[in-house]
């Protein structure tokens, strides 16, 4: 499996509670895989794939500082034996399943469940976060607990047809697995979801807005009005707790 590596080397496995959604405040072990099928501008993992060979623009691309990332000093290989003993050493069995875009890997996450399925542990717990692009197969379905999908919104500055795949999202909506967050910046972020909303048959009451946010100021200047936004279309409002916890780091 191709997973984000962290710069002393090893791969982006950490113990954390997790920041957003239904789960807030749940304690978990997060697995970040590399690779992705969309390249959000706004992306606050671009590590996982905004390579110096790709095209697309970035928002810190007028920072001095910033340049596009290496491929391979960016993706470690690690075998589904190998992550599994990783995986044993947390004292812990909720599993988040993030990136990039991991159904790029999907089949690699069916295989690594099945071990720790059967590890003889108590049984694990298995979350998903997805951008609602593509839609796993009936195995992997199964198994997955839970799904968390992020749609992505015009002010990703991705094409409509990559990023807006309406029957992905509506099988999705059918597992009864699935929650819905949708990044909120200003109100135009608010009408597209609106639109969504009447176009593709997906729950209210699984629909989180989330501000959109990558500080401490940046949140609480912006989540009074993503709160009211969400009480009043009958939608749930995520927070950002690791935000609050840890900043915007990586590990974490």
């Amino acid at each position: 499996m191709k997973l984000a590596r962290m710069p002393e080397g090893g791969p982006e496995i950490f113990h954390t509670l997790q920041g957003e959604g239904r789960g807030t405040g749940r304690p978990s072990v997060f697995i970040r895989a590399s690779l992705c099928n969309l390249h959000c501008v706004w992306c606050d993992t671009d590590y996982t794939w905004n390579w110096s060979d790709m095209p697309h623009p970035h928002e810190r691309d007028a920072d001095p500082s910033y340049q596009k990332y290496q491929r391979a000093e960016q993706i470690i290989d690690l075998s589904t034996e190998d992550l599994a003993a990783r995986l044993a050493r947390y004292p812990c069995r909720n599993f988040v399943f993030t990136g990039g875009e991991p159904l790029l890997q999907e089949k690699a996450w069916l295989g690594l469940m099945a071990v720790l399925d059967g590890d003889g542990g108590a049984r694990p717990h298995f979350e998903i976060e997805t951008n609602g692009t593509l839609l796993p197969g009936p195995d992997f379905l199964a198994r997955i607990d839970q799904i968390n999908v992020s749609p992505k919104l015009a002010n990703s500055l991705v094409a409509e047809p990559l990023r807006r795949k309406p029957g992905v999202l509506a099988a999705l909506a059918t597992t009864g697995k699935a929650d819905f967050k949708f990044v909120i910046g200003s109100p135009a972020d608010l009408e597209e979801v609106l639109a969504l909303v009447r176009d593709t048959p997906l729950p209210r009451e699984r629909i989180f807005l989330m501000p959109r946010a990558i500080t401490v100021a940046e949140l609480e200047a912006n989540q009074a009005t993503v709160a009211a936004m969400a009480l009043t279309h009958g939608f749930r409002y995520s927070d950002r707790l690791h935000l609050r916890l840890y900043g915007a780091r990586r590990g974490v």
